[in-house]
């Protein structure tokens, strides 16, 4: 059997002290034709379909304004955290205009704006936030009372659309609105002292660290680094800073923002035990509590790596919010010192996780993904599903390409085969990446050069490919059988350079962690779900108004499919089907077989994901 996921950067090969990688500006890049462009102008058509002034609904209520449409469902109409879909809308329209450029985008965005500057000159408090008694419920955070819903947690989601407004599209207007938010949360939280602020972190609040660290290199003002400081939870920091795994229980999605943000201060300071507790936290989620398809949790919550299989019958695993999350984290890592373990993961989580979780025929998206059997994938509705899953799901399909490349200096990091283009200006340098992946295993890339250069390139060798091979201009260049690692590939290139990268795929499993007995089926970077019978499901049956049940939440146990390999091995169990990435798995105790296929290719049926192998 494969492992489950390659090994730790702790334990394997990572980029030196001080080695670091710099992202591309999303309008760098280019999504070429492919399922994650496809993915991508299916958001955007849904973007573009919201209603501004109802998501806007709750801001201008808060400022003493009459809102001018009724708000939407969800979340922001029931009290948890009005006005948080506001704040996932600007990202998402930012990067997505970024990584499109599309006008009608920027119009929405610049509306926002306008409004949101006049509800903040309305407000009795001059603090704009979607909160129906303004400013009270971070007060009542601040001094120690109960409170309603998750404030720190709702506030953030507009300070990072703010943040993402001005650092996608320079708009200055959304810089000052969040100067102003940050203002007065630093005002407020002076008088109080370190262990009340502690215990108030108890209550999630979202990425308020790291939405404060990027404020303070926005402008260079040390207030916000301080204030950054402060909302570093150390009930979670200090444990995972010793290499203390002592997640068990605890609600995921509240514990991996505050770690981004460690993982961002510790660029920011330097700090040691910022690093070692995001690299504790990343290498204890990946490697011992996250299924095949690198989502992990059940009903929103960590359980004990040793219980994968009791989890297994429930249909509430995996939440998207997590996996983006966990995404942002990863591509945090990578950028303070390269490992290509972290594009491994990155790659996994984007295609059985964050593709998986779109409705292919709406643009409708996830909540959970169920590891149970005959359990289909549930989508929110268009108008009454505004949870957390919905807002990162708006910027998921936002920004699938804003981790294909990395650079330093004259270094050019290729960490996923995904058909698009790049701009390197400062290098002068366009780079075509043509492929089908992952439908064939190999792509080809087309370097358009104003002069001859000296680069590295650093192709990842992915951790499932088990010989990589490139030729240069047609002819053979390298073999590698270093997976899991970079082909480094230094020379001066010429304009018109080719190419050829060679990635043979092949059928593996990926057992979960302490019980490798129980497995999924792979296919390079693809979890395959086998389409399994159930109850008859009319069109639009599984887009549901509820985040969490598809007519009742089901954890009653199931029995877990046999798969039986026999002497042939999967070999003999999993052969070609027809059409692209299908395949047939037959054997004893199958019956007539199933169907297997790519689980982001997997909607409106039912599948299993899990196997006890024999």
């Amino acid at each position: 059997m494969s492992r489950q996921f390659p090994a730790s950067p702790l334990a394997g090969e990572e980029g030196a002290e001080g080695e670091t990688a710099q992202p591309f500006p999303m309008s760098a890049v280019r999504l070429l034709d492919g399922p994650f462009n496809t993915s991508q102008r299916l958001n955007a058509r849904y973007l573009e379909s919201l209603n501004c002034d109802r998501l806007l609904h709750n801001y201008r209520k808060s400022a003493g304004l009459v809102p001018k449409a009724p708000v939407y469902g969800g979340w922001d109409a029931e009290g948890l955290c009005p006005g948080h879909t506001l704040g996932h809308f600007l990202s998402a329209c930012s990067m997505m205009w970024a990584s499109t450029g599309r006008e009608e985008l920027r119009a929405r965005i610049d509306y926002i704006i306008g409004e949101l500057l006049a509800c903040q000159e309305a407000a009795p408090s001059g603090l704009v936030c979607g909160f129906p008694d303004g400013d009270a419920q971070l007060r009542n955070c601040l001094a120690g009372r109960p409170v309603v819903g998750v404030p720190w947690y709702t506030l953030h989601k507009l300070m990072a659309g703010l943040r993402d407004t001005f650092v996608h599209l320079r708009n200055a207007q959304a810089l000052a609105l969040l100067v102003r938010i940050a203002d007065w949360v630093d005002e407020a939280a002076r008088p109080v002292d370190e262990p009340r602020f502690q215990k108030m972190l108890d209550l999630e609040h979202g990425g308020m660290s790291e939405v404060l660290a990027d404020l303070h290199t926005l402008t260079g003002e040390a207030r916000y680094l301080r204030l950054a400081e402060r909302f570093s939870h150390r009930t979670l920091l200090a444990p995972l800073a010793e290499g203390r795994d002592t997640l068990d229980g605890m609600h995921a999605n509240t514990q991996i923002p505050k770690v981004i943000g460690f993982a961002r201060l510790h660029t920011l300071t330097g700090q040691a035990h910022y690093r070692q507790a995001a690299l504790t936290f990343w290498r204890t989620v990946v490697e011992q509590r996250s299924f095949a398809t690198g989502g992990h949790g059940d009903n929103e919550h960590f359980f004990p790596p040793t219980e994968f299989e009791k989890h297994l019958a429930s249909a509430s695993t995996m939440e998207t919010c997590c996996t983006y999350n966990m995404l942002r984290l990863t591509r945090a890592l990578f950028a303070a010192r390269p490992s290509a373990a972290y594009a491994d993961f990155y790659e996994r989580a984007l295609f059985n996780g964050i593709l998986a979780s779109q409705d292919p025929d709406s643009g409708a998206l996830t909540y959970f993904q169920a590891t149970r059997r005959t359990y289909p994938k549930l989508y929110g509705t268009h108008e009454r599903s505004f949870f957390c899953c919905t807002g990162t799901g708006m910027e998921n399909h936002a920004k699938h390409g804003d981790s294909i490349y990395f650079h330093h200096r004259d270094v050019l990091y290729v960490n996923l085969y995904m058909a698009s283009d790049l701009q390197w200006a400062d290098q002068g340098v366009r780079l075509r990446q043509t492929t089908s992946f992952p439908e064939r295993g190999g792509s080809r890339l087309t370097l358009r050069l104003e002069r001859p250069t000296k680069l590295v390139l650093k192709l990842r060798h992915p951790g499932w490919c088990r010989q990589m091979s490139v030729r240069l201009n047609g002819r053979k260049l390298i073999d590698s059988d270093q997976a899991g690692r970079y082909v480094e590939l230094a020379r001066t290139w010429r304009d018109g350079d080719v190419l050829d990268v060679d990635l043979p795929m092949h059928v593996h499993l990926a057992p979960l962690p302490n019980a490798p007995k129980l497995a999924a089926l792979m296919y390079g970077p693809l979890v395959l779900a086998a389409r399994v019978a159930g109850p008859a499901m009319a069109p639009g049956a599984d887009l549901v108004a509820h985040n969490v049940s598809y007519n009742k939440t089901f954890t009653e146990p199931l029995e877990i499919l046999p798969l039986r390999l026999g002497g042939a091995g999967l070999d003999g169990a999993v052969r070609p089907g027809t059409g692209a990435l299908a395949f047939r798995l037959s054997g004893p105790d199958l019956g007539d077989g199933y169907e297997l296929l790519p689980f982001h290719k997997i909607a409106h049926g039912y599948y299993n994901l899990y196997w006890r192998v024999g």
